[in-house]
């Protein structure tokens, strides 16, 4: 008996399902743009924003939030957070001019990441927030501003290494952030330089998905905190960073269901689900299951700001109270960095099918206009599968069986896979259909991509609804005036 197809359908939200549903709109897109097509939704970024402000209404706190600009280079993104109220926490020389050119004044801008001298001087010579990682970024940063003779910078150094009084936490070292316990050494030096810099805040990275971890660094920043207040110095914002995640897939049972038979077809009990019999991190030896699962858990009962909220709801470890109460007790703003979160529901990735390739022991084959660089799924352990749009026209098909099918990219490399898992498909495709991979705009859909043998990267449109139809710009071209009830430039397509 064949066995029943394992879908893993994404989780789409009106305006994402509004646009995915609009194939005359998409298809002659990527018709006139071509195969990949990033296709965002700058608008749905203001929505998510307004979710996360309201988690700081429920606890009563204020602060700032800040966008991660490394998941997404989109400029069109950038301009609609400037016409927010957000910031944007820029991690390069050139994420910096980015965010300066589209409109980002440097007071809602925090400076995070390695940092070059170019980097770090125009961050001072423009007053953003410098977040540092080091004793040496310190000394660099105090250096470049004496000798321009700059205003003080204002500064939030990163701590790791946080360690709960009686609670043991597994902690998962950072090459981020100089140790906790070396927090009086850091200070000395700020008090050294305060001539040069002005300490707002702490900060802390943690690259990890639990809670408990999260809420020893924040119990760990709050008492770190006190102790600047001890010597008179007086920081007023803990920055979290981000983490917070996405919940991709709409149904949990899906997910549950794929990583249990995951599991049977490593141990051989079922036929292979990925191409060669790739494990993701899982392996059978002589019956018994090795190794761990390296899949972001793609379905997340809590994520983005209900992560946040959970967080605030946490009873700090060692002081019991929960961690909203203890910042709301010392009078601590609170910044967040959230970058896939933010960017959540933002957009979609298309690909032409070029070839419907069936193979002789029963697997079908579709080689796509597209590379995995073009987007990282593989990269980011990320698993869910493409929305079927057929080419509006296209003489009609029966609607046949659910089919599974690995997806090629168009790099001569064997290795060139848009996914290793087999994808599930309501129907067989045909040339000329397209797929698109939905909610890729957090780190899916640029931040491998590349011109390997000359293959093009993807475009990128700016896609919003306006008098009931589907407008566009080019990413380029996109500004926070677009989609406000304005005359429709001439040339512009729409649905």
């Amino acid at each position: 008996m064949r066995p029943l197809p394992l879908f893993l359908e994404p989780r789409l939200e009106p305006r994402l399902r509004s646009l995915l549903a609009a194939g005359d709109f998409l298809h002659p897109l990527v018709d006139a743009l071509g195969s990949p097509l990033n296709v965002l939704l700058p608008e749905q970024l203001a929505d998510n924003l307004a979710r996360f402000r309201a988690v700081y209404r429920k606890h009563h706190l204020s602060g700032p939030i800040h966008y991660a600009h490394k998941a997404n280079r989109s400029r069109a993104i950038v301009r609609r957070l400037a016409a927010t109220e957000a910031g944007l926490d820029v991690a390069s020389l050139a994420e910096l001019q980015h965010a300066l050119g589209a409109g980002c004044t440097p007071e809602r801008i925090i400076a995070t990441g390695p940092k070059n001298r170019e980097f770090l001087w125009l961050a001072a010579r423009t007053g953003v927030t410098v977040s540092l990682d080091s004793r040496a970024e310190l000394d660099e940063l105090a250096e470049l501003v004496r000798k321009h003779t700059l205003p003080r910078v204002r500064i939030m150094p990163r701590l790791s290494g946080f360690e709960a009084p009686g609670a043991r936490v597994l902690s998962r070292p950072s090459r981020f952030g100089t140790a906790a316990a070396g927090l009086d050494d850091l200070l000395d030096a700020v008090e050294r330089h305060r001539d040069a810099v002005d300490l707002t805040g702490l900060a802390y990275h943690l690259d990890t998905t639990g809670i408990p971890e999260k809420a020893v660094a924040l119990e760990g920043c709050i008492r770190a905190m006190n102790a600047c207040h001890r010597r008179g110095l007086r920081p007023r914002t803990i920055d979290i960073g981000g983490g917070f995640g996405v919940n991709y897939l709409a149904h949990a049972a899906q997910w549950e269901r794929y990583t249990t038979e995951l599991t049977n077809a490593v141990l051989g009990n079922r036929p292979p689900l990925t191409w060669h019999g790739h494990g993701y991190g899982l392996r059978g030896e002589h019956g018994t299951l090795r190794g761990a699962l390296t899949l972001y858990p793609a379905h997340r009962a809590t994520a983005a700001e209900t992560y946040l909220d959970e967080l605030l709801s946490t009873r700090a470890p060692s002081l019991g109270r929960p961690l909203a109460t203890l910042l709301l007790e010392n009078l601590y703003d609170l910044a967040v960095e959230p970058g896939r979160a933010l960017v959540d529901q933002c957009g979609a990735t298309l690909a032409r099918v070029l070839e419907v390739r069936p193979t002789p022991d029963g697997d079908v084959l579709l080689r796509l206009g597209m590379n995995a660089r073009d987007v990282g799924l593989e990269e980011h352990g990320v698993l869910m599968d493409p929305v079927l749009l057929p080419r509006p026209g296209a003489p009609s098909t029966p609607p046949g069986e659910p089919v599974g099918a690995y997806l090629l990219g168009n790099l001569c490399l064997e290795s060139d896979l848009i996914t290793r898992r087999k994808v599930f498909l309501p129907r067989l495709p045909a040339p000329g259909d397209l797929l698109a991979f939905a909610n890729t705009a957090g780190y899916l859909m640029d931040f491998t991509a590349g011109r390997a043998i000359q293959q093009p990267a993807a475009r990128k449109v700016a896609a919003f609804r306006q008098d009931g139809a589907w407008h566009w710009r080019l990413d380029e071209q996109y500004w926070p005036v677009d989609g406000t009830g304005t005359a429709e430039p001439q040339g512009e397509r729409q649905a």
